[in-house]
C-alpha cells in the first residue's frame, strides 16, 4: 500500500470543499508525520500510565503517586505538539467570516497576516518560557511527588514554542510562494 498522494486528487477534494489556496501550498521541508508519531507515542504512553495507575489503584486501594505529574506533562506536549501539526497543515482556528468575504487576494493576504502573528506570538512564548525554564533551573526547583528538577518539564514549552513558530514561518512563506505563483495571483475578484 503507499503512501502517496494523487495530486489530482487533492486538487479534486480541495475545490468540492473551497479549501483552493491550501491544496496550493507546496509540502513541507520538515515532514508532517514527525508530529504524528510524537502525538501517537504520547497518547500511547498516557494510556499506559494512566492504565497502570488505574489497577494498582484497583487491586491495593493505592495509586502512584508519580502518575498525576507525568501525566500532565504529556498533555502539555500533546497540545504542543498537536498545535505544531494544525499550524503545519494550516488548520489551526480561524475566524472563517473574514476569509469568505472577499476577494482571494484579500483572502491570501489574511492567511498569510494569520500565519506570520502566530510565529510572533510562539516566538515570544518561547523568550518567556526561557526565561521561566532558567529561574526553574536557578532556584533549583523540583516537582512535589517525584522530586525532580522542574526544569526537566519546562524545557519542552520554549522548544517546541520555537517548533510551531518554525512551522507557522513555513506556511507564511508557502503561502507567499503559492501567492506570488498561484492561479489568480493578481486578481481582484473572487
Amino acid at each position: 500500500m503507499s503512501h502517496e498522494t494523487d495530486p489530482t486528487r487533492v486538487a479534486e477534494v480541495a475545490d468540492a470543499l473551497g479549501l483552493q489556496d491550501e491544496a496550493s501550498l507546496a509540502p513541507p521541508k520538515v515532514p508532517l508525520a514527525l508530529e504524528d508519531w510524537l502525538a501517537v507515542l504520547i497518547m500511547g504512553a498516557l494510556c499506559l500510565i494512566t492504565f497502570a495507575n488505574v489497577l494498582v489503584r484497583y487491586l491495593t486501594d493505592q495509586s502512584f503517586a508519580w502518575t498525576e505529574e507525568i501525566s500532565i506533562f504529556l498533555m502539555i506536549v500533546l497540545t504542543l505538539v498537536g498545535g505544531c501539526a494544525a499550524v503545519a497543515r494550516d488548520r489551526h482556528i480561524k475566524i472563517e467570516y473574514f476569509l469568505d468575504v472577499g476577494s482571494a487576494q484579500r483572502r491570501r493576504r489574511l492567511m498569510r497576516f494569520g500565519a506570520l502573528c502566530s510565529a510572533v506570538f510562539f516566538l515570544f512564548l518561547a523568550v518567556l518560557s526561557v526565561r521561566l525554564v532558567w529561574d526553574e533551573y536557578r532556584y533549583e526547583e523540583t516537582t512535589p511527588a517525584i522530586g525532580l528538577p522542574k526544569w526537566w518539564f519546562s524545557i519542552w514549552l520554549p522548544v517546541l514554542s520555537l517548533a510551531i513558530a518554525g512551522r507557522a514561518l513555513g506556511v507564511f512563506l508557502r503561502q507567499r510562494l503559492a501567492g506570488d505563483a498561484g492561479p489568480g495571483a493578481g486578481e481582484g475578484g473572487r
